[in-house]
């Protein structure tokens, strides 16, 4: 519930509130106010991220020499280094990475997280569990709304607005989305204002929906935990049409650097391309 409050602001700073002003993500105003308000406190911001880190990457084998794709280094860092940073760069701290694959060499570069100014919890996959299966490993742990990610992709996304996002549209999963030219290899969603209608996995191009792909970063509630069957399931084909069926999940766009390194190809432009944080 919403009440009505009067406030008296230099007029400074309240140009710089107008400016934030864009009638979509910022639609007045008081939702400036709002919206500044819930970043600086915190308000409803998750403080527990999830890392998935268990896939063997066979397609980078020989780019690999041996290393877990997570551990690959672009510009001096890894890449689940990166993703890390970002949690961090938000005042996520507390981290929980499922590991699998190259299990121990993955732990032995991180520890628990000290030198990265993190806390970092791991739940080992015995057996493959896809992109799903670990949350019921971690579902003791994610009691309150958390962000999950994929440990081999780069994105910069703005973590605050996004999780103003997801409170504002009262969904239970919002899915970071970025535009691609061709969408076949990835997830794709097709919106009806902010709520994801169809969710299709990795469509023809001309049988897409849209060009608005999964950039493999969510916002989830913990009960998006008990969509989810035992053992092996991936959360693009078991969860996602499920919550879209039920109106449930939203999509936030994005227009933040995003790269897949899922292929050798995919991995050089990564490497080359990728700029870091930029904000």
């Amino acid at each position: 519930m919403k009440e009505r409050v009067t406030l008296t602001l230099e007029r400074s700073i309240l140009e710089k509130v107008d400016k934030s002003v864009n009638g979509s993500k910022v639609k007045n105003r008081s939702h400036a106010v709002e919206m500044l308000l819930r970043q600086a406190i915190g308000f409803d911001k998750p403080t527990k991220a999830l890392i998935l880190a268990g896939g063997k990457g066979s397609r980078l084998k020989f780019l690999s020499k041996g290393l877990p794709k997570p551990l690959m280094e672009i510009n001096g860092k890894s890449i689940i280094q990166y993703n890390i940073e970002l949690f961090k760069k938000h005042g996520i701290k507390e981290i929980i990475i499922s590991v699998g694959y190259k299990a121990e060499q993955i732990k032995k570069k991180l520890g628990e997280g000290k030198r990265l100014g993190v806390n970092i919890t791991y739940i080992e996959e015995k057996n493959a569990l896809g992109t799903a299966g670990p949350l019921k490993l971690a579902k003791h742990l994610l009691k309150e709304t958390f962000i999950m990610c994929n440990a081999d992709e780069l994105k910069d996304i703005d973590l605050n607005d996004m999780c103003a996002f997801h409170h504002s549209n009262k969904s239970i999963g919002t899915i970071a989305l970025t535009t691609v030219k061709d969408p076949n290899a990835y997830g794709v969603a097709l919106l009806n204002g902010n709520k994801i209608i169809t969710f299709v996995e990795k469509p023809s191009k001309e049988n897409a929906p849209s060009n608005l792909i999964n950039a493999g970063l969510y916002i989830l509630n913990p009960e998006v935990i008990d969509y989810i069957p035992e053992g092996y399931a991936m959360i693009e084909t078991e969860l996602f049409p499920k919550l879209a069926s039920e109106e449930k999940l939203c999509g936030y766009p994005f227009s933040g650097q995003w790269f897949d390194t899922g292929t050798p190809e995919r991995f050089k432009k990564a490497k080359s391309k990728w700029r870091g944080f930029l904000k």
